[in-house]
């Protein structure tokens, strides 16, 4: 039976759908492979903790240990301020989509467009339609995956419906400390 996105606005367009991936081992080959990945972050890591601890802390340690650059988002821009991080780039998640479409895009350091860029903490709908149309109009160079604790079937690469918070967090310091080996 196939995996039903947890937001029904999550309408798969086409006919190919997310690899579900369950372990942070895989999530880990994909990103070590990635010559120029890139973290997208969204506001709504501002809304989510883990046990206290915020999910913009955990995208933060995923970022710092595999030493991919972030954009941020929104206004998460004065969160990572707050906490004496500089993202590499702040676009609005359609402006940074749009960017991300072009081949010839620079990227955000300037040394050429991403060949991953991995979404986190971007209003489920929005992020959705985002990964639609990279999906449609960047597929020749870019592959597409999410840690959010939802499935998103328009990605490349995504968690199933993970409805344990606990198990949400287990992922995250499990694909940290995968992250580090690998490092």
């Amino acid at each position: 039976m196939a995996t039903v996105p947890y937001h029904r606005v999550n309408v798969l367009t086409g006919i190919k759908g997310a690899a579900i991936l369950e372990k942070p081992e895989q999530f880990t080959k994909i990103i070590s492979k990635a010559e120029r990945p890139l973290l997208v972050l969204g506001p709504r890591l501002l809304e989510w903790s883990l046990d206290g601890r915020s999910v913009l802390e955990h995208a933060l340690d995923i970022a710092k240990t595999a030493n991919i650059p972030i954009c941020a988002t929104a206004h998460l821009k004065g969160k990572l301020t707050e906490l004496e991080v500089t993202p590499d780039s702040v676009y609005d998640a359609v402006e940074i989509v749009n960017v991300l479409r072009d081949p010839d895009w620079k990227g955000v350091k300037g040394e050429g467009n991403h060949d991953l860029v991995i979404f986190f903490g971007i209003r489920s709908d929005l992020q959705n339609q985002c990964l639609s149309v990279l999906k449609h109009f960047a597929y020749k160079h870019l592959k597409t995956m999410t840690l959010d604790k939802y499935y998103f079937p328009n990605a490349d690469f995504s968690l199933t419906n993970v409805t344990k918070d606990k198990s949400w967090k287990a992922f995250l310091e499990g694909l940290k400390s995968s992250l580090q080996t690998k490092a």
